[in-house]
């Protein structure tokens, strides 16, 4: 496998919500759309109703909402190697989606720069586009591949560069930082449940831990494919 500029690569995760914190509480004509939208996946879910299928809703830009992106960047060589995290969260998506295309548009300017995320090219990055799109915010060069050719696009993805060309199946995060013996982000909560963390307890601060070592991981497993060592827990910084 090639290596990999690891000092010049944004990584970064995203969490999602539904928009509404029930089915019940959609509008109408929005209850109609995702009625529309969750009877194509009922078949797939056996004993399941439009209305327990709600809190997936999270996962379809068009019926959730960004709450946290938090975004790391590495610095040094080797065992001297260093990580910066720095999360945008909140209720205002429109705001967090501003500050962050603000920093990346600064970041990336100058020199080539690269994203990467697990799974990112089917659904951070997309779904990142999407939602600034619906704010009318204009989507940073780094992140937008309207017009790109394959090779002009900077995107790195952990999920596809595992695959090694398979496209037959899917490896989660939690199962490749295993299988790779990376520390495993998976101590607290999952994306199953980041919903009702949001809706039912209103406890942003634990998703935003949550999606932050989510990026600790993703960084180390791409440092793992590279050969290069760990980052070690004392040369992580999460910035406020």
């Amino acid at each position: 496998m090639a290596a990999f500029p690891i000092n010049s690569i944004l990584f970064l995760d995203i969490e999602t919500v539904p928009q509404h914190p029930a089915y019940n509480l959609l509008p109408e004509d929005w209850k109609q759309l995702w009625d529309t939208k969750s009877n194509s996946l009922i078949k797939y879910h056996e004993g399941e109703t439009n209305e327990s299928l709600y809190p997936r809703a999270g996962i379809y830009a068009e019926f959730g909402k960004i709450i946290c992106i938090s975004c790391g960047v590495a610095q040094g060589t080797g065992d001297q190697r260093k990580i910066t995290i720095k999360s945008f969260a909140g209720d205002d998506e429109k705001l967090l989606l501003v500050q962050f295309a603000e920093m990346l548009n600064k970041w990336s300017a100058g020199e080539q720069k690269h994203l990467c995320a697990h799974n990112g090219k089917e659904f951070d990055f997309p779904y990142l586009c999407r939602r600034m799109i619906v704010h009318n915010i204009p989507i940073p060069a780094l992140l937008n591949i309207s017009g790109k050719k394959p090779w002009e696009v900077a995107h790195l993805d952990t999920l596809e560069l595992w695959k090694f060309g398979d496209f037959k199946s899917f490896t989660s995060l939690n199962l490749l930082a295993v299988t790779l013996g990376v520390p495993t982000p998976k101590d607290d909560i999952d994306g199953s449940v980041v919903w009702k963390v949001y809706w039912e307890e209103k406890n942003i601060q634990r998703i935003v831990t949550y999606c932050q070592k989510d990026v600790v991981t993703v960084a180390q497993i791409l440092l793992r494919m590279n050969g290069e060592p760990l980052i070690k827990e004392d040369n992580i910084e999460i910035k406020s």
